[in-house]
């Protein structure tokens, strides 16, 4: 189990409502995030502090990793600045009775807080810059102790988190919901002719003209080496509803041909592929039901090389998709 303290001085309402934490994928400039990208680090199971209003208000046990949602319309004008396409962890809030401001036990929290990345200052006063953030055991004790019984509860429940626990929101479905109103938007635009519109809708599902040109240049499943077209998915690297035109939702250099299972994998971002072709596991991913899927965690593994069109695609679903952060602690 990890610890994360999470600012929510502008969404806590919605989020805590919601029961999740949602944060944009990018900064306003385009460029990646450390305190987004450690979305991509959170483990169901995890404890999680909610800082607002000079207060830790809430504790909360992620339900499920980190998966791709946009922006949720319930935030209104307090996301205006964010772009649309984020990170969403769904999460078990518990709002808290006895609430407990930081700043006035930095005697205690002081010696506690990390060098890098601290979500607190030196005088106690939160860092906005920071969205979420790790804490270090040390830390976290600390605050269960200030906290009393509700965080100490709470912390014995995700000590004992079942990994089978259903989540409160599909990821699957979150993202059908979003490729679902892009859909839309692809039929009602005029400028599109009739024949692309099909074509790339047809793409979403792995479909149509995307998947001949997919076959064009993947023969098999890099994974499992299945080669009946039947039992095969045109997969995207840089995902249907994350491409910034119709182009790359046609071009066969943006696919893989897998099997369900290493589809599955693949697009919520558990699996991932270095450009000469090693196999990426996410830390998050559950390692016994990858075993049973016939991928042994810890067993290193070379696909074969891609083209070079693969790699640029690839670069972006291992910046994008795949969960794990490359942030230097």
């Amino acid at each position: 189990m990890r610890y994360w303290w999470v600012n929510q001085n502008q969404t806590y309402r919605q989020e805590i409502d919601g029961g999740y934490m949602w944060s944009p994928k990018v900064s306003k400039n385009g460029k990646l995030n450390p305190f987004y990208e450690f979305m991509r680090e959170v483990a169901p199971g995890d404890l999680i502090f909610s800082y607002a209003d000079t207060r830790i208000k809430a504790i909360g046990i992620a339900q499920s990793p980190c998966y791709d949602c946009p922006k949720p319309s319930e935030f209104g004008a307090a996301g205006r600045v964010w772009g649309d396409a984020g990170w969403r962890v769904d999460v078990r809030w518990r709002e808290l009775h006895a609430l407990i401001r930081p700043k006035d036990h930095m005697e205690l929290l002081s010696p506690f807080l990390p060098a890098k990345y601290s979500p607190l200052q030196a005088t106690g006063s939160g860092l906005q810059g920071i969205y979420l953030t790790e804490l270090p055991a040390s830390l976290a004790d600390a605050l269960v102790q200030l906290m009393g019984r509700e965080a100490a509860e709470t912390r014995e429940v995700a000590r004992s988190w079942v990994s089978d626990v259903a989540d409160p929101r599909s990821p699957a479905l979150a993202q059908a919901e979003w490729e679902e109103d892009l859909a839309r938007r692809v039929e009602q635009d005029t400028r599109i002719p009739v024949t692309e519109k099909q074509q790339v809708i047809l793409a979403r599902r792995g479909q149509g003209k995307f998947r001949e040109r997919v076959s064009m240049i993947e023969r098999a499943c890099r994974i499992t080496r299945v080669n009946r077209p039947e039992h095969l998915v045109a997969s995207h690297c840089k995902p249907w509803r994350d491409c910034e035109s119709n182009d790359e939702r046609l071009d066969g250099e943006n696919g893989l041909l897998l099997t369900p299972t290493v589809d599955h994998l693949f697009d919520r971002g558990f699996i991932s592929f270095e450009n000469n072709g090693d196999l990426l596991i996410s830390p998050v991913v559950h390692r016994e039901s990858l075993k049973r899927m016939g991928i042994p965690p810890d067993e290193q593994r070379n696909v074969g090389a891609f083209s070079e069109g693969q790699r640029r695609y690839l670069e972006f679903h291992r910046d994008m998709v795949f969960l794990e952060a490359r942030v230097s602690r």
